[in-house]
């Protein structure tokens, strides 16, 4: 329990977009609205989701931490995210019965936590320099 206690301290906005994603896209349905007549928009809505969630990851790792751990990184900020997607579509295939778990999504939700790994890396390389 301490070590949850100080990844929510340490990471505190990166705890928060994981926890709005699961409540998002497993537990709340969401409601109809205009924007219903954009194609893919829920395609461009969990690329953003996970590109903002990753981004947020690597601003709070590189506050929180002087060196740079290349391992920790790709695990909590590519590999988890991705499949932390992938267990939200099956649980929404199997165990939802509002939601359906789509392939789509889970391209969607890996190509925004690239972009946010990307995005990561733009702000590791910024604070190096200013360094």
């Amino acid at each position: 329990m301490k070590k949850i206690s100080q990844i929510a301290r340490k990471y505190p906005l990166s705890v928060a977009c994981i926890i709005l994603i699961w409540l998002l896209c497993v537990f709340i349905e969401i409601p109809r609205t205009s924007l219903n007549n954009v194609k893919f928009i829920d395609k461009w809505t969990h690329f953003a989701m996970y590109g903002g969630t990753c981004s947020i990851i690597w601003l709070e790792y590189l506050r929180a931490h002087k060196r740079l751990n290349p391992t920790r990184l790709l695990v909590w900020a590519f590999v988890a995210p991705i499949l932390m997607s992938g267990i939200i579509e099956l649980v929404q295939a199997y165990f939802t019965t509002n939601r359906q778990g789509e392939w789509l999504d889970l391209a969607a939700n890996s190509v925004g936590v690239v972009l946010g790994n990307c995005i990561g890396l733009m702000l590791n390389w910024f604070a190096f320099r200013r360094k």
